[in-house]
């Protein structure tokens, strides 16, 4: 019985599986997964070095019985390059109109391309409302113009003897009453494949090929953006000899508001406003995203309940598509008094409707007078306890509470 599982997981077989099992599943995984079909390029890394392991007879044996920790005792975890054993196995070299998994064909034409840099950028809810152009200064690899990124002069650059240009060797080792071979990287040329002569080589870059230069990009926040999308400049990530360059990929993180909520291409405020202006009318203002108020007028005689959600029409976020605002969403909450002066009080008689009339008992019924009272701290305590747990339990479960985002 295998000591771990986690590979066979990954490629969804048992440790039963045959070696043709174990083919057909990364290949079908690794057509859903392969970065050039828009899959995770570390998923895709992932079922490779399943693969590699499982399809290797020793090295299963090994994971079998002492797992990942006895691959990385023999030397034995490391991987080949994942689109290398792709060509290998199926012939192509995974591009979406090459051979291999996606029809006919050897390896593609061209150079590799480069990894993406990712930046995050956090932005103010009124820079997306306004928009905003700001410089990023980032440090990259460009190819050596002394050398072209050959590394020295020309011919200088030697293939390398000790793995003939494969930037890794095999080698054989012992493990217990097995032999092991494991593929380990060239320590002559570090794994480059490549060997040049010191003194040869160009004093710019001293052999690398490439030299860290500053950049420094002009990155445009459009109106009406929103957090998560992404800005990409093409072919600015690190460059590499026969590689093309990655991009650079700008992501928006939308900055927490102190005063709205947005949702789409709406907001959301929260507006406290008195018991007077409820009932008999008045205005508030809201300071917007950019240099402007608005004045809210209530029309008396419009009664404002608390929690009364209402909506100014085109005061929203600026939108990319449809070129027009989103709405303005606000939630009222009435402030009452902390206490009334009793002398106005046939006033409010005046103005409101009439009491409720109090509940009738029977006679057998007997009435007590009472009066309400503020409850202290620990008594306001306790009951705030005891409502929850009332709660919990007439809902048979944990109560959930629902936020307008």
């Amino acid at each position: 019985m295998a000591k771990e599982t986690k590979l066979y997981d990954l490629l969804g077989v048992t440790p039963e599986a045959s070696e043709s099992e174990l083919k057909k599943a990364y290949r079908q995984k690794a057509l859903r997964a392969h970065p050039d079909k828009g899959g995770d390029p570390e998923t895709f890394k992932e079922l490779t070095h399943a693969y590699e392991v499982l399809s290797d007879s020793q090295k299963r044996g090994i994971y079998d019985r002492y797992g990942e920790a006895g691959l990385s005792e023999a030397g034995g975890a490391g991987g080949v390059d994942p689109q290398d054993l792709f060509s290998q196995l199926f012939g192509g070299g995974g591009g979406p109109f090459g051979g291999g998994f996606f029809g006919g064909g050897g390896r593609p034409s061209g150079p590799r391309k480069g990894k993406d840099l990712i930046h995050r950028i956090h932005v103010s809810l009124e820079e997306l409302y306004k928009g905003k152009t700001s410089k990023l200064s980032l440090n990259k690899h460009v190819i050596c113009s002394k050398c072209n990124g050959k590394g020295g002069k020309e011919g200088a650059v030697k293939t390398c003897p000790s793995c003939r240009g494969q930037g890794v060797k095999i080698v054989i080792r012992q493990l217990g009453p097995m032999m092991q071979q494991i593929q380990q990287q060239c320590t002559d040329c570090d794994g480059t494949g490549e060997i040049i002569n010191p003194k040869d080589r160009c004093k710019q870059c001293n052999g690398k090929k490439t030299i860290s230069e500053k950049k420094v990009l002009e990155v445009h926040i459009d109106k009406g953006m929103k957090g998560g999308e992404t800005i990409t400049f093409a072919g600015e990530s690190d460059q590499a000899p026969d590689m093309v360059p990655g991009d650079v990929v700008i992501v928006i993180e939308e900055k927490k508001h102190d005063r709205f909520t947005r949702k789409g291409n709406d907001l959301i405020a929260e507006v406290d406003i008195d018991l007077l202006s409820a009932l008999g009318g008045g205005s508030f203002a809201i300071q917007h995203l950019d240099e402007r108020a608005l004045m809210v007028t209530i029309v008396p005689g419009e009664i404002i309940k608390d929690g009364a959600v209402k909506v100014i029409h085109g005061q929203g976020m600026p939108s990319r598509r449809h070129h027009d605002f989103g709405d303005l969403y606000v939630r009222l909450k009435v402030n009452f008094p902390e206490s009334i002066d009793p002398a106005v009080i046939p006033l409010l008689e005046q103005a409101l409707p009439p009491r409720k009339v109090a509940q009738k008992f029977a006679k057998n019924i007997h009435i007590d007078e009472v009066v309400l009272a503020e409850p202290d701290a620990r008594q306001q305590r306790a009951a705030n306890d005891d409502m929850e747990v009332d709660e919990d339990e007439d809902g048979a479960g944990p109560r959930v509470q629902c936020q307008n985002q």
